[in-house]
């Protein structure tokens, strides 16, 4: 068998992949995808029609989104399980995920945008602001699903603490860590202890350093970054409205194209 997932260590998205995979001792390459970032198409489309990673070829068979790619593997290696046994423990777990990869996510990427590709220099303060503010109460409202035994998914490690640890020490990367004295921080170090996330996140953090030159890439029109839904409105929510449009005029923002979606 072979896997081949294409990502890039940072992505949030692709870490939740990389992790389950890993949990479930299953061997696979990564790739990350020529032109990543740069809103042009060198045969990537292929994988994913979005233009973003994760997407994941298993024997030749290609999908895209993470949460679809995630339900594929344990659906089809089932051992060890991801998902928690009763109806409303998994949908609880699918409820963290999607909190998770929209709002959370946004926030994040928002922060990114400022710190790499050095967007809003004006008012990176102001957004900083609403950033601490908004992820403080989804680290609060994440610590609400933290059961008796310190996971997210019940009594074992599983779906809902392998969706959630990307974002949580992404925000890390960005200084919103967990409050040291919360259940959440706890939790975090358990978590982190697995030797499947720790290398998740050991690649996430050494990818950092090689971000620096992305900022001079989004200037000289290197790259046309991504604004999905969740993205957007979070930029515009937060005060950045003029970055948008800034970005838009400048011709480094970019939807996702749907012509792209024509095989």
């Amino acid at each position: 068998m072979k896997i081949i997932l294409y990502d890039h260590p940072l992505s949030a998205y692709a870490q939740k992949v990389r992790i389950m995979l890993r949990e479930k001792s299953l061997d696979f390459v990564t790739q990350v995808p020529d032109g990543l970032g740069s809103g042009s198409d060198s045969g990537f489309s292929a994988q994913n029609p979005r233009m973003e990673v994760p997407a994941i070829s298993v024997d030749g068979d290609t999908l895209f989104d993470s949460t679809v790619i995630l339900e594929y593997i344990e659906d089809r290696f089932a051992t060890p399980p991801m998902r928690p046994d009763s109806p409303l423990a998994r949908a609880r777990c699918r409820e963290v995920e999607e909190v998770c990869d929209t709002h959370y996510e946004a926030i994040n990427w928002g922060l990114g945008e400022i710190r790499f590709f050095g967007r809003g220099a004006d008012k990176a303060d102001s957004l900083r602001s609403v950033a601490a503010r908004e992820t403080a109460a989804l680290q609060c409202w994440l610590e609400t699903h933290i059961g008796a035994g310190g996971w997210m998914t019940g009594e074992r490690f599983g779906w809902a603490d392998l969706a959630a640890v990307p974002y949580v020490t992404m925000s890390q990367i960005f200084g919103f860590s967990p409050d040291p004295q919360s259940k959440l921080n706890a939790w975090l170090g358990m978590v982190t202890k697995r030797p499947a996330v720790a290398m998740t996140i050991d690649e996430a953090s050494a990818a950092v350093a090689g971000m620096a030159q992305y900022s001079g890439l989004l200037a000289a029109g290197g790259f046309r970054r991504q604004f999905r839904d969740h993205r957007l409105e979070w930029m515009i929510r937060a005060g950045g409205l003029d970055v948008v449009t800034d970005g838009l005029a400048r011709n480094n923002i970019r939807f996702t194209d749907l012509s792209l979606f024509r095989r």
